[in-house]
């Protein structure tokens, strides 16, 4: 269970200033709800199991080892995270400027909504927390849950408040929490593999 939560709660927080809830903004101002939602929540579910997987290969190695890939992992995401933050620009400058929804089938704008989302997420921060966590709690099923529900609650505020959210929410700030957090993370991580090297 605080697999699950942890990943919950983590990516949930990674993923609200991130571009998935841009791109997700966007494809609803262009195609209706449902599509999009649908097209996003099957990106998101492959995602997570991609992230699972390569953390459970991960348990397959020394301790030592695993730990400082976690390490490394938070690291980059930290890293990605802080310097999203820290760039200068508006809060959500990614303009959503069309005035609605363009009348496509639901095949097309699920497909388009899942090939935008897939592709965001490659290397994203919540895949990398992901991988991290199944490799640290060595409970993929569990993290991928947490991770995808995270993701699903984040694609359904795009969907459902929709150009609300980034008139209340900055995102740059949120940016900017969440890649300290991953830096502590890292640095406790770090930590653990410099207390087993010196017990070793």
């Amino acid at each position: 269970m605080w697999a699950l939560i942890s990943a919950f709660g983590l990516v949930l927080a990674v993923e609200l200033p991130d571009k998935t809830l841009v791109a997700t903004l966007v494809l609803t101002t262009r195609f209706r709800a449902w599509p999009v939602f649908a097209g996003v929540c099957v990106a998101f579910a492959i995602q997570c199991v991609i992230a699972v997987v390569f953390g459970s290969f991960l348990t397959l190695l020394p301790g030592s080892l695993v730990t400082g890939i976690v390490a490394t992992l938070f690291a980059v995401g930290a890293y990605m995270l802080l310097r999203e933050g820290f760039t200068p620009g508006v809060d959500g400058e990614e303009d959503a400027s069309r005035s609605g929804p363009t009348p496509v089938t639901f095949l097309r704008s699920a497909i388009t909504s899942f090939g935008v989302l897939f592709a965001a997420e490659w290397g994203d921060a919540s895949q990398l927390a992901t991988a991290s966590l199944a490799a640290k709690f060595g409970n993929p099923f569990a993290v991928g849950v947490g991770a995808f529900v995270a993701l699903v609650s984040v694609a359904g505020l795009a969907v459902f408040i929709g150009q609300k959210i980034r008139s209340r929410i900055r995102p740059k700030l949120i940016q900017r929490v969440a890649g300290f957090v991953f830096a502590g993370f890292a640095v406790f991580a770090a930590g653990e593999l410099l207390v087993s090297v010196l017990a070793g």
